[in-house]
């Protein structure tokens, strides 16, 4: 189930909205444009796009790993994937980066629904009432190694 807002979010959803996220412990600022989660060492994210992104997501709902995501408009799919776990996961982070995703820590901020951005709304393709958890990093990196190794099978079966 997908949660978007109207392109004039009036202040009232704003600020409900505001008050959920900073009832689950997380660091929100408000934008000109809508609101910011702040990450930290207790939750950052991991941005995927493309096929990528697909196969990441495939992989952890097949796997029950499936936690928060927010999906970003755009013509390329973009999803960025909350995770718990940051203090002692340095390579994983590495990893990732070594794969193509973008980690969001320390400080870094990401756009939260309602907020407006240039291509359409920043949404939730799973929103945090739905998810189980927020995963540990090592979930997505494994998701991610998952796909990339699957991807690198396929071209070489290709070839």
């Amino acid at each position: 189930m997908r949660t978007t807002f109207p392109t004039s979010v009036s202040a009232a959803d704003m600020t409900a909205a505001a008050q959920d996220y900073t009832q689950r412990g997380w660091t929100v600022a408000e934008t000109a444009n809508g609101l910011s989660l702040i990450t930290d060492e207790d939750l950052s994210a991991i941005e995927v796009t493309g096929e990528l992104a697909a196969e990441v997501r495939r992989f952890l709902r097949a796997n029950n790993l499936s936690g928060p995501v927010i999906e970003i408009p755009g013509a390329e799919r973009r999803e960025i994937h909350l995770v718990t776990g940051v203090r002692k996961a340095a390579l994983a982070f590495a990893a990732l980066r070594e794969a193509g995703a973008t980690v969001y820590t320390d400080g870094a901020g990401i756009s939260l629904p309602p907020t407006q951005l240039s291509a359409g709304s920043a949404c939730w393709g799973v929103a945090p009432a739905e998810a189980r958890w927020v995963p540990p990093v090592v979930a997505i990196s494994a998701a991610v190694r998952a796909a990339t190794t699957a991807h690198h099978a396929k071209l070489t079966i290709a070839c």
